[in-house]
């Protein structure tokens, strides 16, 4: 599973960017309030996961969903994330469906282009 608690932790890199955006400009954290708030997260993130996984297998389900994730939020008393969450949550579903068909649709335009170019290759061949 894991070798040392410390590789639960969350990526110092992305705790220091989410601490800058979240504090105004000039703002100075220390280095152990830095780790303090990585800790936090850490856990906070595993006693999250761990509850939902809990809600997932009382339900019979083997997949934890955001529906999980939600009404987990919910019982454990932290229902004032849920409405940003959810909303964060569909801007993400959004952009993913956004690249999904962005991606379809270069796909089918190179696609036709090359049915095209060698449907005149073939017709000059034949003539």
């Amino acid at each position: 599973m894991v070798e040392r608690i410390e590789d639960l932790n969350l990526p110092n890199a992305v705790i220091a960017r989410l601490i800058k955006e979240a504090l105004p400009d000039g703002a100075n954290v220390s280095k152990e309030a830095r780790a303090a708030i990585a800790r936090a997260a850490s856990v906070f993130t595993i006693f999250v996961t761990s509850s939902s996984t809990a809600l997932a297998h009382k339900q019979n389900h083997k997949t934890i969903t955001a529906k999980d994730i939600m009404q987990t939020l919910t019982e454990l008393d932290f229902e004032s994330f849920v409405p940003s969450l959810s909303q964060d949550l569909e801007v993400y579903r959004k952009v993913v469906k956004d690249k999904k068909d962005s991606k379809a649709s270069k796909k089918d335009a190179s696609g036709a282009a090359d049915v095209s170019a060698s449907g005149s290759g073939a017709t000059e061949e034949a003539l």
